[in-house]
């Protein structure tokens, strides 16, 4: 009896979470996330004792950069000017960093100012969330608008690349447990009597439930892009060339995309979600 007790948890815990400003959901219950509305790559490896129930791995192994076990996925949803994101997060035991102040990358909103295929890393505006050298970051870029009449928003391009990150003041990821990420943007206003935006744009973030990051006066955008939105969210863990340190997993668990904060889970994750990983 204790599998079926053990689902109806999950269920009961699941209908607990509010729906109002629902944009889309996935609990990585198995692998045919492409029916519930999820497309590109196509290898998912659905794994055990996630933060409730299964998860979703990525592995990186020994002797090479690129992910296996599942590949980047996305999703549209309904076009917003403000988004938020809920997920569950866990390293491996032992896990590496970069050694350098960027990378890895890990989960992206885009918006409607490019289409559904096109890649996160020179958009008009790609935001990130992700964890580096152990502290949450937030951040923005935005490479394609190098040419735009208004141009950068994101800062100058330095090798090719801009961006302004936003980052917890401590270290929060350093184990190899099971983290409630939670972040939220909204694009700010614009004055199109004068041409120029208003900083007043909204970046946060949360782990835990503790709010470890708050900006209020972002600029996220310009009047070239008066009807700019987010409508996609791109899931790619991602080590660049030579910046994986070692062999080693994550797990991503309880996704939600909302208008709304939708907060952390109403229980604890199981004792069976502790890792025994010993990678």
């Amino acid at each position: 009896m204790r599998p079926l007790i053990f689902l109806l948890l999950v269920l009961c815990c699941a209908a607990a979470e509010p729906n109002a400003g629902v944009l889309f959901r996935e609990s990585f219950t198995d692998a045919a996330m492409d029916s519930r509305g999820w497309y590109d790559g196509k290898e998912v490896r659905i794994a055990p004792s996630g933060a409730q129930g299964s998860c979703i791995e990525y592995e990186w192994l020994d002797g090479g950069g690129s992910v296996t076990g599942s590949s980047a996925k996305r999703h549209l949803f309904e076009a917003t000017d403000e988004v938020f994101i809920r997920f569950y997060l866990r390293v491996s035991k032992g896990w590496g960093w970069s050694g350098r102040n960027y990378h890895p990358h890990l989960t992206h909103f885009m918006t409607t100012k490019n289409d559904k295929w096109h890649g996160p890393a020179a958009s008009h505006l790609t935001l990130y969330i992700e964890p580096v050298n152990g502290k949450l970051r937030l951040a923005a870029q935005d490479i394609q608008n190098k040419d735009a009449p208004h141009g950068l928003t994101q800062g100058p391009l330095k090798g090719g690349y801009n961006g302004q990150m936003f980052d917890s003041a401590d270290v929060l990821f350093n184990d190899d447990a099971w983290h409630c990420i939670e972040a939220q943007f909204k694009l700010n206003t614009l004055d199109l009597k004068n041409d120029k935006p208003i900083a007043d744009g909204i970046v946060r973030g949360w782990v835990d439930g503790k709010l470890v990051i708050e900006h209020a006066d972002v600029i996220l955008r310009s009047t070239d892009f008066p009807k700019m939105k987010f409508n996609q969210f791109l899931m790619a863990p991602y080590f660049g060339p030579g910046l994986l340190p070692h062999a080693q997993k994550l797990w991503i668990d309880e996704m939600v995309v909302a208008t709304k904060r939708i907060g952390m889970l109403t229980s604890a994750p199981p004792p069976s979600a502790v890792s025994t990983d010993r990678r």
